[in-house]
């Protein structure tokens, strides 16, 4: 449904989404959890991305899961959702819990390498870029940057 929406007017109103989205989980303080993915390309190179809302910096691809949804599932439709491309060779490389605007959130990082290039939706995502792991972009956002620390182990 929300695809029906003209890629810049949802890019206008994503920073409000995040603000209100925001607000909710600080007030109600309800159970949530997330999934992200480190994609890598034939190079060793990193895809990250920059969102049309939230802080500014390069992020990994991320996204909301609800708390009964299959984690590589959740993964692999944000994926799809964002960047057009499939997830291929699926790896799990953490799980656990983090703070997320002040609330717990279950979340799983995953690593991974897309079958096709990945075309940013232009609508939460407005540009991704390959980088070399010693040649990381600024800034990048913090929950990249705790992260990473996972990719490298």
């Amino acid at each position: 449904m929300l695809h029906l929406i003209p890629a810049p007017l949802h890019r206008a109103v994503m920073p409000l989404g995040y603000l209100v989205r925001k607000t909710y989980l600080r007030l109600v303080r309800p159970r949530i959890a997330g999934v992200s993915v480190f994609i890598r390309n034939e190079d060793e190179h990193i895809l990250l991305i920059r969102q049309s809302y939230g802080p500014p910096g390069w992020t990994m691809p991320a996204g909301g899961a609800s708390l009964s949804e299959d984690p590589d599932m959740a993964v692999r439709r944000e994926v799809r959702e964002e960047l057009a491309c499939e997830l291929v060779e699926l790896v799990l490389l953490h799980e656990g819990e983090e703070t997320m605007h002040g609330v717990p959130q279950r979340n799983w990082i995953f690593a991974a390498r897309v079958a096709s290039e990945p075309v940013p939706d232009r609508r939460e995502v407005i540009e991704a870029r390959w980088f070399s792991l010693d040649a990381l972009p600024h800034p990048l956002t913090r929950p990249t940057q705790r992260r990473l620390k996972h990719l490298q182990q």
